[in-house]
């Protein structure tokens, strides 16, 4: 009786000193053991940037400029009226007053009621996305602007924002708000909506503030993409800029604009011209643009020249 009762323990050690047959790992690990159970779950991968392509201008753009006449071919010029350069305000509130001369050849800013597009001026408060302005007989203010630097930026503009590159047609100023009691928590604003509105952006709008800029220097001043294209609106979408004392190397100059989608591959710009660019998937996506000297380096100016902005394409 004593013999079996030893053989039963022998035989209960080695089992539990063996552990389950073909496990060779004899530490019972609780970490592994929850991690088996519930393995850690991981991140989706990363969806690709999109493959685009330039296309030319396209065949809607070419028609409509063709049914406007001479004056997609005038030579518009702008002259900031308010704020006077270099001004010193003490209200939060900004009155931004244009004149507009040149040869015109028909070119008037407005906007069509039915389809509400129409010539317009560009109106950029430091490097926010731009405001457009329809009516230069009507006020225009920046509300709610921050003490301290600011830049102001205009440009005239073609109803589907491509803008008008002649000498004069780009106007800009510094200008300095002081004791104006701006609301920090909240963005400026043109004319009571927000400066740049982040439903159409996609995103919230920070406080904006010039930045250490030179106006003498070298300027990338971004104008498109912007906000949300649909249908197809988002088959060949504009890249535009304005582009202030440098010249591109198409141009005889020695910079290149270079401009990226989702962080994805690096194109250039040579010559300044507006460009068409296809392949846009559904969602929200990042473009970039950037002054690059002749070295192949970025162009720093206030951080100006290396601008961000989110679309969204809607399909």
């Amino acid at each position: 009786m004593r013999s079996l009762n030893l053989a039963i323990l022998l035989t209960s050690l080695l089992i539990f000193g063996c552990g389950a047959p073909g496990n060779t790992n004899n530490t019972y690990d609780p970490a592994t053991e929850r991690g088996a159970k519930n393995p850690p779950s991981t991140p989706p991968p990363a969806s690709p940037p999109p493959v685009i392509t330039e296309v030319p201008r396209p065949q809607k753009i070419v028609d409509l400029s063709a049914s406007r006449g001479e004056q997609d071919m005038a030579q518009p010029v702008l002259k900031i009226v308010e704020p006077a350069a270099n001004a010193a305000l003490t209200s939060s509130t900004v009155r931004v007053k244009l004149e507009l001369t040149g040869d015109l050849k028909g070119y008037k800013p407005g906007m069509n009621e039915e389809t509400h597009t129409g010539n317009h001026i560009h109106v950029i408060l430091d490097n926010q996305p731009y405001e457009a302005y329809y009516n230069l007989d009507q006020p225009f203010e920046l509300r709610n602007v921050m003490d301290g630097p600011h830049t102001l930026r205009v440009f005239p503009s073609r109803p589907w924002h491509e803008s008008f590159k002649n000498a004069g047609a780009f106007q800009k100023i510094s200008f300095t708000v002081k004791n104006g009691g701006a609301n920090p928590d909240q963005p400026a604003t043109a004319n009571g909506q927000p400066v740049s509105n982040p439903s159409s952006e996609g995103k919230d709008v920070l406080p904006s503030n010039s930045g250490p800029v030179d106006l003498a220097k070298p300027l990338l001043t971004y104008s498109r993409p912007k906000g949300e294209y649909k249908d197809a609106d988002a088959d060949a979408i504009m890249i535009d800029f304005w582009l202030s004392d440098a010249k591109l190397t198409g141009d005889g100059g020695t910079f290149r604009v270079r401009y990226s989608v989702d962080g994805g591959d690096a194109h250039f710009i040579d010559k300044w011209a507006p460009i068409w660019i296809t392949g846009w998937p559904a969602g929200k996506h990042n473009i970039k643009l950037d002054l690059i000297d002749k070295s192949g380096e970025p162009v720093d100016n206030g951080g100006y020249n290396s601008t961000t902005r989110e679309i969204t394409i809607t399909k």
